[in-house]
């Protein structure tokens, strides 16, 4: 779904595309966006196909596996003939907005004498068939429902690679920062360095993610009732915000605001609110491995249930939070070269192969201490070089890319699409 919109500052749905299907109904929230380039095509063509009873009801009867390996899709041949036309309307407004974007970028690019070849360019939306722009056919179907499952499940792997960058990056600019101080700020900056950590990790007890106790804690502080009164099955349908019996993604991120409101506080200088989000991912994921026994990625009632009869419900491990300064001193970070960044820009290079800053006039937190001279190298040619090492430079061109925006072929511009502007 959507990729760093925000940069992990707010709570996002996600949910494979048939899941979406099964669990909410024709009238969906449009203020979700899946963050996929091609949202809106995907909602559209969703929506339209639960209106055919026929489609409608295979897709409540046919399992994910089923869905993801295609089944489905040949179902197409028989919805009504007015879904089919409806279907064939969306997929040529999408051709036809896919080929606005290349056209914009060629003009952009200054390309306006070169002829385009959109057949060539349109290869890299894998989630349609640019071969035939003209109907909506089974290829179409699976191509999309395939591309989407793909997308959504590689997201919070993203996520979290974004929120590494994010670390390395905050952990960069404060170094830079102690360099351009002299002996005695850089002490005062330490102390107040460690005293920020002190500070933050000086926090109540942070309750098991999806435990009895967290949830028991969320009946009584969120919900006003009395503890022992706690009813697992009242509890999911009061925060089954939509009623579609399930507990989506957001729906299950939404419970653990209690817990996160021990660990940060957006007015306090030591809490990181970007961390926070990263928290509140990890503990999501967590529950839904425990929990979503079919990994549909919604967690229904029968396996919430089941869920609250087991040891880990009932006795549960204690929980560490993630917490940025300590993560830190066991993840080496590479130290970047100077360089100037211009608004959002990353920088191509986090590169080793820059001189390094003498100790004296490089401060670092525990933990961080640079590699020592002797077992540093200097001026290896790149074929010589530990590939191990090759893994600590993060270039901007092999950085991951949202869902739905890889990379594509050598011989194929990417395009950078705003899926809010439909011809």
């Amino acid at each position: 779904m959507s990729y760093l919109k925000g940069l992990l500052t707010s709570c996002l749905v996600l949910a494979s595309v048939m899941s979406w299907a099964k669990a909410v109904p024709i009238s969906m929230d449009k203020t979700k966006d899946t963050g996929l380039h091609y949202d809106r095509y995907l909602r559209e063509v969703i929506d339209f196909l639960e209106k055919d009873q026929h489609f409608r009801e295979k897709l409540h009867n046919t399992d994910m596996e089923d869905i993801k390996q295609g089944k489905l899709a040949k179902e197409l041949d028989f919805v009504s003939h007015h879904v089919r036309t409806k279907l064939d309307e969306l997929k040529r407004q999408e051709v036809s907005r896919l080929r606005t974007l290349i056209k914009a970028k060629q003009d952009i690019e200054g390309g306006n004498d070169i002829a385009v070849d959109h057949q060539a360019l349109l290869k890299q939306f894998e989630y349609l068939n640019h071969m035939n722009p003209h109907t909506f056919e089974v290829e179409d179907l699976d191509r999309l429902i395939k591309s989407a499952t793909k997308d959504l499940e590689n997201y919070d792997k993203e996520r979290h690679e974004e929120f590494k960058r994010y670390e390395m990056m905050k952990e960069h600019e404060r170094r830079e920062h102690l360099k351009t101080l002299d002996e005695e700020g850089r002490r005062k900056e330490e102390e107040h360095y460690e005293e920020m950590k002190k500070k933050h990790a000086d926090h109540p007890k942070v309750n098991h993610p999806g435990s009895k106790d967290q949830l028991k804690e969320v009946w009584e502080e969120a919900d006003g009732l009395d503890p022992e009164d706690f009813d697992p099955k009242t509890f999911f349908n009061l925060h089954d915000t939509n009623g579609d019996g399930f507990f989506d993604e957001q729906e299950l991120e939404a419970l653990f605001t209690k817990e996160l409101e021990k660990i940060y506080d957006p007015t306090n200088e030591e809490d990181d609110m970007v961390e926070m989000e990263e928290e509140r991912l990890r503990m999501r994921e967590h529950v839904m491995n425990e929990v979503d026994t079919n990994k549909d990625r919604l967690v229904s009632l029968d396996e919430f249930l089941v869920a609250t009869k087991k040891k880990e419900f009932l006795e549960p491990d204690s929980w560490e939070a993630v917490e940025h300064m300590e993560r830190l001193k066991t993840q080496k970070v590479p130290d970047p070269p100077e360089m100037h960044l211009e608004g959002n820009a990353l920088p191509e290079s986090l590169g080793h192969d820059q001189h390094p800053v003498p100790p004296e006039h490089q401060p670092l937190p525990p933990g961080h201490q640079d590699i020592p001279p002797e077992q540093q190298q200097h001026d290896v040619p790149q074929h010589q070089q530990d590939p191990g090492q090759e893994h600590q430079n993060i270039h901007q061109e092999n950085q991951p890319l949202p869902p739905g925006h890889n990379s594509a072929p050598h011989d194929s511009p990417q395009m950078p699409l705003d899926h809010n502007n439909v011809p």
